[in-house]
């Protein structure tokens, strides 16, 4: 259970965000941005992980529009998951992510600086608040959005950190190297790969996790926010 619930001021309304604080009680922010299921166990597990890093961790939860802040684990969970991201609007849940972003920067809590960390629709979503909004720095994993978004590339200017398994079903091998391709230009970026992964190779709670990957790609992100976001 997060540590606090908050209202995201949106031009359509509140939208309720999850905060969760480290145990030192203030820290640079991190916007954590859910994947299809909302904000699952899984999410809310690896916001407690950045917690006890020592960020504070705001999840806002981007299906507020249509009335759900997460799906359940069980076998329709994948078909539930899409539909409802075909019922979002993405510019909206961008701006909403954007709001999100302010709230954070603003929360009590937060000292130093803000980054955003997305995973599957989230790391899409996050790529896109980067090239609209000012971070410090930015970790995506598997955003399937982003070979659609490659034309905002050259606006994303944070540190950032790309993760894609080479076994995606949704995001094939040709397409990560275009995605490399296309953000590599940009000064401090990093971008790994998993051969035998395949989507939401990080999700422990849907059938697709892939350990070994997911350890190596949490060590590395780990690495890359305490060298960005510095805890002081």
């Amino acid at each position: 259970m997060a540590d606090q619930t908050v209202p995201v001021v949106t031009a359509d309304g509140d939208m309720p965000a999850q905060v969760w604080l480290p145990e030192a009680g203030t820290g640079p922010g991190i916007l954590l941005l859910q994947e299809i299921f909302g904000i699952s166990d899984y999410v809310a597990a690896r916001a407690r992980d950045l917690a006890g890093l020592g960020y504070v961790v705001l999840a806002p939860e981007l299906f507020w529009r249509v009335g759900v802040t997460r799906v359940e684990s069980g076998p329709q969970m994948l078909d539930e998951g899409l539909a409802l991201v075909q019922q979002v609007d993405w510019d909206s849940a961008v701006q909403d992510s954007v709001a999100a972003l302010g709230a954070l920067r603003d929360h009590p809590a937060v000292r130093g600086g803000v980054g955003l960390v997305g995973f599957c629709y989230g790391g899409g979503v996050a790529f896109n608040v980067a090239a609209v909004a000012d971070v410090d720095a930015m970790v995506t994993y598997y955003g399937s959005a982003i070979p659609g978004l490659l034309e905002l590339a050259p606006e994303v200017r944070a540190p950032a950190l790309y993760h894609f398994g080479l076994a995606d079903g949704y995001i094939d091998a040709g397409t990560v190297e275009r995605v490399r391709a296309s953000v590599t230009g940009q000064p401090d970026v990093s971008f790994e790969t998993y051969p035998g992964a395949d989507h939401a190779f990080d999700n422990p709670d849907f059938a697709l996790h892939h350990p070994e990957a997911s350890a190596r790609a949490w060590e590395r992100t780990t690495e890359f926010l305490a060298a960005r976001l510095p805890l002081g």
